[in-house]
């Protein structure tokens, strides 16, 4: 849907009464005002204003006045909400008064990095694997540290207690028009993983974005509460957000060079943006064990790796990043995953030797010349700050309140 006209027949023929007009501050914490059905056209038309000063690193204390105008290709009903006086939902775009786009909108910047890919005759896709705890809730609905149960991998009930509330969700997903591929239970206690189809990088960063909106409002309603938190608990594996990308020529037929020069892009640049991956000091807490890379490398199949290239039957070739975690904003981290891999590309990179060994069991020997991810997210800060490729990039507000506020 594009038109308001389209927008109108659906919200009279859903019932709905509400529009939650959703954004994000530079950390991906989800905004939203609602707005009754009655002023979609106006806020289609002019925007409906938010005081930007609030927003944590939109730097807009002089001007203040910033504009959410609706996205209509993202409305979706809100399926946890009353079926009388329907909710629904729309991602927006956020502008200044004269409508210019606002230069430190994660979206939009991620706009741009896929415009600068398309200009350069490739568009990058991305398939991210989202990783989560469900507690359990006390009586006044606060998390507790007991998580859901005591499953691991794969598991199926009585072991798995969350069967019920994966198929809720994927369900959920469905009527918000996200298309679940697979859900199991992870191998932490209570660790859940459901996957969706990959997408462009803007259609799977609001995807992933109402993924974990989704999970925490339908897991608070059944009294349970979601933890995306990358070390929830310390001795148990972290949750990470797996990330498969493919590069594909829009026009002629993909070339295997593309999608190595990409990753050798990524290799390249990961520890100047692993700031943004990984944005919390529990972050680093979660590298180095239980499948979480700690070292610069990549191979075949191999999950020790900070990138594997998965096996696919079908041919298709893909590349899997394995350091980032759920906290990470999906819009910016891609943004600055596509500017590394187009660097690698435009520079026709190739990555270093594959490494075929289990990076957890091997010599240490064998590590000694090998990069490692940032240790703590200081480290990480520097690496951020020194970085060309992110000051290029990232408004520098957006890079200040990494450093100085952190990801709450």
């Amino acid at each position: 849907m594009q038109s308001y006209s389209q927008i109108r027949e659906f919200i009279e023929e859903n019932d709905v009464e509400f529009i939650r007009l959703a954004y994000f501050d530079v950390f991906g914490t989800q905004k939203n005002i609602a707005i009754m059905s009655g002023e979609l056209e106006r806020a289609m038309k002019y925007g409906i204003s938010i005081d930007g000063a609030a927003i944590a690193g939109f730097d807009a204390d002089i001007r203040s006045d910033l504009f959410l105008r609706p996205d209509p290709s993202t409305i979706s009903i809100v399926p946890w909400r009353p079926a009388d006086g329907r909710v629904c939902r729309m991602f927006c775009d956020i502008v200044y008064p004269d409508g210019t786009p606002f230069e430190r909108d994660t979206r939009y910047m991620l706009k741009i990095a896929m415009e600068e890919a398309r200009s350069r005759g490739v568009e990058v896709k991305f398939g991210p694997e989202v990783e989560f705890y469900v507690f359990r809730q006390d009586e006044r609905g606060r998390k507790t540290d007991e998580p859901i149960d005591h499953a691991g991998y794969m598991d199926v009930d009585p072991l798995d207690s969350g069967e019920n509330l994966r198929r809720d969700i994927c369900y959920a997903l469905v009527e918000m028009g996200i298309t679940p591929e697979s859900s199991h239970h992870e191998q932490g206690p209570g660790q859940m993983e459901i996957d969706f189809r990959y997408g462009d990088p803007l259609t799977a960063a609001d995807n992933t974005s109402t993924f974990k909106w989704a999970v925490r409002s339908i897991c608070a309603a059944d009294g349970y509460a979601a933890d995306f938190s990358p070390k929830p608990i310390a001795d148990k594996p972290g949750s990470g957000m797996h990330l498969n990308i493919s590069v594909h020529r829009i026009e002629g037929e993909d070339r295997k060079e593309d999608l190595d020069a990409f990753m050798a892009g990524v290799l390249k640049y990961i520890r100047e943006i692993t700031l943004f991956l990984n944005p919390s000091e529990q972050s680093y807490w979660r590298f180095g064990r239980m499948e979480a890379p700690r070292y610069i490398s990549w191979s075949v199949q191999n999950r020790s790796q900070l990138i594997r290239v998965p096996a696919d039957p079908s041919g298709r070739r893909r590349i899997e990043l394995r350091s980032p975690d759920p906290l990470a904003n999906p819009y910016l981290a891609f943004a600055l995953l596509i500017y590394a891999g187009l660097e690698g590309m435009s520079q026709n990179m190739t990555p270093p030797q594959s490494i075929e060994a289990n990076l957890y069991k091997e010599d240490p020997a064998l590590m000694r010349g090998l990069e490692q991810l940032p240790a703590s997210r200081q480290e990480a800060t520097q690496c951020a700050m020194e970085s060309e490729l992110v000051r290029r990039h990232v408004p520098k507000s957006c890079l200040e309140a990494y450093v100085y506020e952190g990801k709450k």
